[in-house]
């Protein structure tokens, strides 16, 4: 089982039900290392803009810039100061019913799973009363020393803990839109017409006919250009990328070197910036 990210309880009321929170989403991003011509990976180093010289991390001061060039300066010490201690409990205040909450609020989802069997028999319950009335709990909880505001909701007999936005993170539409031209109120005839169109598109919904068509696109490019070496090694460190997440090629045999890059001049469905070596 993976290892749990926080480990701590849901309380309210006079009820404490103790929790451990593993991540929901796996990041499905293909990664690149950037190189140089002779394979050798690019370093980034932290320089003054001055000078040009690297300058030492304990060196590094926290600056706010009030005006062009101008800032308000701080130790690390001074703003760790103001960081929240990370606590062991989902304070929940408030239940409020799933529908109220618009999705925008939504960041990223944990699942909580009981952290021992005792926690087993109130975890279910909670989860079971929650389906019932289609309620979510609203609570705060320090991971990482950032305070976040949570909802716990239930799905399919489990809880998950989604960590929400703040009201003043959210932009209101009219800060960014103008009206919309030609916003007149549409006709009864254009509604019906409409809605005809989305009942001829409407479907149960399924995530799993959804791709990340980008992704699935680099995984091929970086299958053509392994098989390319027929390499034993290459193949093996492909994997299945069918049934299991990719194990992406860190550092490629410096000896495929050249055919890589005779085989990116001559073929412009794979010539990019960014080559595996």
């Amino acid at each position: 089982m993976p290892r749990a990210i926080w480990n701590g309880s849901i309380s309210f009321g006079l009820v404490s039900i103790g929790v451990r929170a593993h991540s929901a989403v796996a990041d499905n991003d293909v990664k690149f290392h950037q190189l140089d011509p002779d394979g050798a990976r690019i370093r980034y180093r932290k320089v003054s803009e001055v000078t040009g010289e690297e300058v030492d991390k304990d060196d590094i001061q926290m600056g706010f810039e009030t005006s062009k060039g101008e800032y308000v300066t701080f130790a690390k010490g001074e703003l760790n100061e103001l960081r929240p201690t990370m606590t062991r409990t989902i304070e929940v205040e408030d239940f409020v019913d799933l529908d109220e909450i618009d999705p925008v609020y939504f960041n990223r989802t944990y699942w909580l799973a009981p952290s021992s069997e005792a926690a087993g028999r109130p975890y279910r319950l909670l989860a079971a009363a929650m389906a019932e009335q289609n309620k979510v709990g609203i609570g705060t909880v320090v991971m990482r020393n950032k305070e976040y505001l949570t909802a716990i909701r239930p799905i399919d007999g489990h809880l998950a803990m989604s960590t929400m936005r703040f009201a003043e993170e959210l932009v209101a539409a009219d800060d960014v839109m103008d009206p919309v031209a030609g916003a007149d109120e549409p006709s009864a005839k254009e509604i019906a017409m409409a809605t005809q169109i989305i009942d001829s598109l409407t479907t149960e919904w399924d995530p799993s006919q959804y791709r990340d068509t980008y992704a699935d696109e680099l995984r091929k490019m970086i299958e053509k250009h392994l098989k390319y070496t027929g390499s034993p090694k290459a193949k093996m460190i492909l994997g299945d990328w069918d049934n299991e997440a990719p194990k992406f090629v860190k550092v490629f045999p410096v000896e495929y070197k050249k055919v890589l890059g005779k085989m990116i001049k001559e073929d412009e469905e794979v010539k990019r910036e960014v080559v595996l070596y």
